[in-house]
């Protein structure tokens, strides 16, 4: 399923606190009368998800009825790290945590299920 909610908002309560199969930012525009997806992204410091999340992405679009690129346009690396538990985002491919310096791990890690 598809949900939807104002820019801004945060995601958890968009989904009512429960678990999500993907999460992020996206905008649309109207193309020959339909609506297509112009940005699409995994930026949810709510859900953290993975970038392998976009099938589920595509899935719920395609449901919809929206055409969509063929992957997140903007790609988010979520990483928490395993010395000082923080949370971190991955830029230029380093893995290194901001908050502590510890390496981060090369696979997604940021498992919300038990929170």
């Amino acid at each position: 399923m598809l949900r939807l909610a104002p820019r801004r908002s945060e995601h958890v309560v968009c989904a009512g606190g429960g678990p999500v199969l993907g999460a992020g930012e996206m905008s649309f525009r109207e193309e020959s009368g339909q609506w297509v997806v112009g940005e699409v992204s995994n930026q949810s410091t709510g859900y953290c998800p993975d970038i392998s999340s976009w099938p589920a992405v595509a899935k719920a679009l395609d449901a919809a009825g929206i055409e969509q690129p063929s992957g997140f346009i903007y790609e988010v690396m979520f990483r928490r790290c395993p010395a000082c538990s923080q949370l971190n985002i991955v830029r230029e491919e380093d893995f290194v945590c901001v908050f502590c310096d510890e390496d981060l791990p090369r696979e997604w890690n940021v498992d919300w299920a038990g929170r």
